[in-house]
Formats: structure tokens, sequence, C-alpha cells
């Protein structure tokens, strides 16, 4: 059996973002519970030199459309990064998951060959293939901000667990 290029891309992003949007409901459910500020989970980070929660999980939705637009040969929609509680960030997932899931199978398979060319971080420009781009580069960063994003909320005391993070499959 052939795997192809939109099975390991738009089901894996629509579960795991699916799990992390649930992890956030139950961080905001603590902080209420627990009587904590939001902010105080929503500014936490593992390290001082680490991006806090909510830029984790800004960066895991910029991942999983940017890498699934770059696939099917579409624009990658831009996302002002404005959100400052957890319904801003469910907001953000949902507009994520509309947009990953209006792709075609169409559009994506085929695209292991497809030449992809990101400008972010050092070397300023990087050139992969399709195939490369997603298991290389896209799906390393996207599970990188997706289990951070998980591990400030267990190491905050939200009652999360593998079963979370891994989410419906």
């Amino acid at each position: 059996m052939t795997l192809s290029m939109y099975q390991a891309s738009v089901p894996v992003f629509k579960q795991m973002l699916g799990a992390l949007s649930a992890v956030l409901a139950k961080a905001e459910a603590h902080a209420v519970a627990k009587k904590i500020e939001p902010n105080a989970l929503l500014q936490a980070r593992l390290f001082p030199d680490m991006f806090a929660l909510l830029r984790q999980v800004q960066i895991a939705c910029d991942f999983a459309k940017g890498v699934s637009a770059r696939l099917a040969g579409a624009e990658v929609p831009g996302f002002e990064d404005k959100e400052e509680t957890f319904a801003d960030l469910q907001a953000r997932i949902e507009k994520t998951l509309a947009f990953v899931t209006s792709l075609e199978v169409s559009q994506i398979d085929g695209s292991e060959e497809r030449r992809i060319v990101t400008q972010a971080g050092t070397p300023k420009e990087k050139i992969f293939t399709g195939q490369s781009y997603l298991l290389n580069y896209g799906l390393p960063h996207f599970f990188f901000h997706t289990t951070t994003a998980y591990a400030i909320l267990r190491n905050s005391g939200v009652d999360v667990g593998k079963k979370d993070y891994v989410g419906t499959y």
C-alpha cells in the first residue's frame, strides 16, 4: 500500500489540532477551577528562552496551514498573531482547520517533487522537494510546537495525558 502526500499531512494536522484544541479547553477549565489567572497559563513557558504557550499554538497553526498550502500549490493564508485568550486560540485553531480541510486530495497528492521554497530562519531561503519539506521540515516543526504546548500545560499542573495529546484517530 502506498501512503499519499495527502494522507501523510492533512489528516495528521486535523487530528493533532483537534487534540490541541481539547487540551486548551482542559487548560481553561483548570484555570477556572483552580482560580488561576488564564494569562498565567497562556504566558507559561518551559524555559525562559522558549516561546510561551500562546505563541506555541500560533506557530503550530502556522505550520499546519503553511505546509498544507505549499504542498497544494496554494497561497498560504496570513493570520495576524493577535490572540490573547483561550477563546482566541480556539478560534485560530478552527480557522486553521477550516483552511486545511478545504484543500482537496487532488491538490496535495502528487506533490512529492513539487519545489517548495521557504523564507524563514537562517539561512533565509531553503529549497525542498514536497516530500522532504513535509517529512523532514514541516511535520517535525509542527510536532515540536504541539508537543511543547502540551508540555507547558502538563508542567503547569493541567491534568492531561498521552491520550489527550494524541487525540481522536
